[in-house]
């Protein structure tokens, strides 16, 4: 395959930045979309000229590291990651314009790569429990609805990408934030802490400039884990709980 590249290239956070294009060619429609990306720094590299800089670990659409608006969607035109993301999606021939996640809350280290530390924060504040679990407890001491269970598994699938914040025209974390609370509050380890989980971690995700949910629902559209709108309205509801016992 033969395409057009139009690429964000950005020196640093206080650079202006702007589009550059580039043409690649003999691309293995077998190729990832990342693979892509490295066949053409390995030319740029030959060339003398800076590679792009983009976000990548796993690239086994686990750890979420990677993300990059493809054509205007978040991780490209399939709903997955963009390192699952694979070359026979696109045409020979095609243009294809590669950008950062866009968000006040994520600004742009270099190129493709943004910093996501402010989904750290929003975990920091309340995603976590304090019960001492110890060791693991007998099976069937708990019991757990399994409605409840299956949703809240749901919930955890959530990689903390950052695709609903590139995609939502807000930029809101709420779904990233629903999908923590939902998945600690169903479950009886993190009941203790739930109603005041809520607010401390919506409170931080406002602190760090994330917009706020008017329900368009494009996060979910693109979330490559597929976590349900719903997270956003047991969240509403765990929130009204605690406003009513002023947490």
């Amino acid at each position: 395959m033969n395409l057009k590249l139009r690429i964000w290239r950005q020196d640093g956070p206080e650079d202006k930045g702007a589009i550059h294009e580039y043409d690649v060619a003999g691309v293995s429609e077998d190729s990832s979309f990342l693979e892509m990306l490295d066949i053409l720094n390995e030319e740029l590299f030959e060339k003398g000229e800076e590679p792009i800089a983009f976000d990548s670990d796993c690239r086994e659409g686990i750890c979420g590291q990677c993300g990059v608006v493809i054509n205007g969607i978040a991780h490209g035109p399939e709903r997955t990651t963009t390192c699952q993301l694979h070359m026979r999606t696109f045409n020979d021939g095609d243009t294809i314009t590669i950008e950062p996640w866009r968000a006040e809350a994520f600004p742009i280290i270099k190129d493709l790569v943004v910093n996501r530390s402010a989904f750290d924060r929003i975990i920091q504040a309340g995603g976590y429990i304090t019960v001492n679990t110890g060791a693991a407890p007998e099976a069937h001491s708990q019991l757990v609805p399994k409605p409840e269970a299956d949703k809240a598994f749901n919930a955890a699938a959530c990689i903390g990408c950052g695709a609903c914040v590139a995609a939502c025209p807000n930029a809101s974390a709420m779904l990233f934030t629903s999908a923590k609370v939902t998945h600690l509050g169903l479950l009886p380890q993190g009941k203790p802490e739930n109603l005041s989980r809520v607010v401390n971690m919506l409170n931080q995700m406002d602190e760090e400039g994330f917009g706020g949910c008017t329900n368009v629902g494009e996060c979910a559209a693109v979330c490559p884990k597929e976590i349900p709108l719903d997270v956003i309205s047991t969240l509403n509801r765990q929130l009204g709980k605690a406003l009513v016992r002023g947490v």
